[in-house]
């Protein structure tokens, strides 16, 4: 039984597992999406965000840590120099995790995980949405209607 046991092995020892995770991360920062199995887009999003929070502080020290999880020089480097400024005002949730299907050969299920600032897709609809509502369209009908009221009240007095 497995109670307690919080990370996924993904069927793999530890030396592996570690590997395939630093170059999934790696990959992930230069293309800022990739497509892979659902397990292993989670268990990369817990790999891969501490590493984004720590690349907001740029040190030698920060850069260091992260070389050591990722051993890939062009990827340290992207992350610090392109992702992290984007990224700088989130509290975290870098990540997401979008489920495409099931695979052709063995019908595992897939999944696109993508850094969440650079969906221009997204970001353009999340722009789109936000429009006037119908609330403050009504609040601006009723304005004039109620600035020519006391008008009418005044020359009904007269």
């Amino acid at each position: 039984m497995r109670h307690n046991k919080a990370i996924n092995h993904l069927g793999r020892q530890s030396g592996h597992r570690k590997a395939m995770l630093a170059n999934m991360a790696s990959s992930l920062i230069l293309n800022k999406r990739i497509n892979t199995t659902v397990a292993k887009a989670k268990a990369l999003k817990s790999y891969v965000e501490p590493l984004i929070t720590k690349s907001k502080e740029d040190t030698t020290h920060s850069r260091r840590v992260v070389f050591s999880y990722l051993k890939d020089k062009n990827a340290v480097k992207e992350l610090f120099l392109t992702v992290a400024p984007k990224i700088a005002d989130r509290p975290g949730g870098y990540t997401r995790v979008l489920h495409t299907g099931f695979r052709q050969g063995d019908a595992a299920e897939m999944a696109l995980i993508e850094l969440v600032d650079f969906n221009e897709a997204a970001l353009a609809s999340a722009k789109a949405e936000k429009k006037a509502t119908r609330r403050s369209r009504a609040k601006k009908a009723e304005a004039p209607a109620q600035e020519a009221a006391p008008e009418a009240q005044e020359q009904k007095a007269e």
